[in-house]
């Protein structure tokens, strides 16, 4: 698989978790809305969750444009 076929299905990937969390928000709210603090904490969760996906889809991202300038990136 070439590299440019990986990074699409990892950008996917993510893309699926994503979704999924929200899936998953939804199925929770009749429970979690009744409770403030379980409404705070599937809010604080899901959010948590997306960011963190973000934020690795992001150094995907920016390892493949060091790699297409030439540079490696710094371990």
């Amino acid at each position: 698989m070439q590299k440019a076929s990986l990074h699409l299905l990892k950008g996917a990937g993510y893309l699926i978790s994503t979704g999924s969390v929200g899936l998953l928000a939804i199925v929770s709210w009749s429970n979690a809305s009744k409770d403030p603090l379980l409404t705070a904490c599937l809010l604080a969760g899901s959010a948590t969750s997306v960011v963190g996906m973000f934020c690795r889809w992001l150094s995907y991202e920016i390892e493949k444009r060091q790699g297409e300038s030439g540079t490696e990136p710094k371990r």
